[in-house]
């Protein structure tokens, strides 16, 4: 069977984002294909705010997380693959959910390392954030 970590993922993010929480995700930068600005890496990890008011272009995908955020003024493509996620939380309370990592720190063997995701140019459809959304409706 594939992962559960990517499902949860968005299930989490979803969940903290309609309680109007700021999700925060913690990621181990030290694992292969993490792609962050160094200036934020502390102690071999980094926090990233992942409120759709914080970042551009989220896609939650079930190998990558990719998207598009501002440090110190200057905008960087985010990617991050999901085995070096170590946790989603709420910002304000901690609640959310934590990842094990691999016990010796490796990746999974795999016969080719999967390819993250190939930059998308930019939109002319203004700043307003896309997510990974949910297919789901409110039907009355």
């Amino acid at each position: 069977m594939t992962s559960n970590r990517p499902y949860l993922l968005r299930a989490i993010y979803d969940w903290i984002s309609d309680n109007n929480l700021t999700p925060y995700l913690l990621v181990d930068a030290t694992r292969s294909g993490v792609r962050v600005p160094t200036h934020v890496i502390k102690n071999g990890q980094v926090v990233l705010n992942l409120a759709m008011r914080a970042v551009a272009n989220l896609d939650l995908g079930n190998e990558w997380i990719s998207f598009q955020a501002r440090f110190s003024g200057v905008s960087h493509s985010i990617q991050i693959p999901i085995p070096a996620v170590l946790a989603l939380y709420a910002q304000e309370n901690g609640q959310g959910m934590m990842f094990p990592a691999d016990e010796d720190g490796s990746e999974p063997p795999t016969d080719t390392p999967p390819s993250p995701p190939a930059p998308e140019p930019p939109s002319d459809g203004g700043d307003k954030p896309k997510r990974g959304g949910s297919h789901l409706r409110v039907v009355k």
